[in-house]
C-alpha cells in the first residue's frame, strides 16, 4: 500500500547505501507485490496493522496517507492502525506476514534490521500468528482507523 515515493525513500534511507539500481529494482518489486491487491479474481483479502509512528515518520509525504484511505476502502482490504496509547511494544519490531495458501498452507514471515525469516514450522506460525491477533485487539478498529488515516490526509493538505 505504499506510494512509489514513499517506497523509494524507505529502500534509499537504509545503511548501508544501495546504489541507485539496486533502489528502483527493489521499488517497482514493491509496487509489482500490491497489485495482488487489486488483480486476483476473486481478490486476496489482506489485513494491514500499520503502526502509528510509521504513519507519522516524517519519510510520509502527502500521497501516502492518501494512498491508505484509498486502499482501506477497497472490499479486500482491513487496515487497523495500533496507535501509540493502545500498542504492544512488539508492534515495533518490523515488519511480519503471515500468509495462507488457498491450499491452507500457512506460512509466518518476520523482516528485522540485519535478517528476514520465512518459516512454515507450525510452532513459528502459530506464535506470529498469536503475537498479531493480540496487537489487532488493542488497535483501533477499522472504522476507527479510517477516521484516523483521513485526520492524517487533512492535517497535511
Amino acid at each position: 500500500m505504499q506510494t512509489a515515493a514513499y517506497a523509494r525513500k524507505l529502500v534509499s534511507d537504509r545503511l548501508p547505501p544501495q546504489n541507485d539500481e539496486t533502489v528502483e529494482e527493489r521499488v517497482v518489486t514493491r509496487l509489482e507485490r500490491q497489485a495482488l491487491l487489486t488483480g486476483r479474481k476473486p481478490p486476496v483479502a489482506c489485513c494491514f496493522l500499520l503502526y502509528e509512528a510509521a504513519l507519522r515518520s516524517p519519510l510520509v509525504d502527502r500521497e501516502q496517507p492518501e494512498r491508505l484511505s484509498e486502499a482501506s476502502r477497497l472490499r479486500n482490504i482491513v487496515t487497523q492502525v495500533p496507535s501509540f496509547e493502545r500498542a504492544f511494544s512488539n508492534a515495533l519490531e518490523g515488519p511480519t506476514v503471515l500468509i495462507e495458501t488457498r491450499d491452507r498452507e500457512r506460512y509466518a514471515f518476520a523482516e528485522g534490521a540485519f535478517a528476514s525469516e520465512l518459516t512454515a514450522d507450525p510452532g513459528s506460525v502459530a506464535r506470529v500468528t498469536e503475537s498479531l491477533g493480540m496487537i489487532r485487539t488493542r488497535a483501533l478498529d477499522p472504522d476507527e482507523s479510517a477516521r484516523f488515516i483521513e485526520r492524517m490526509v487533512k492535517g497535511r493538505e
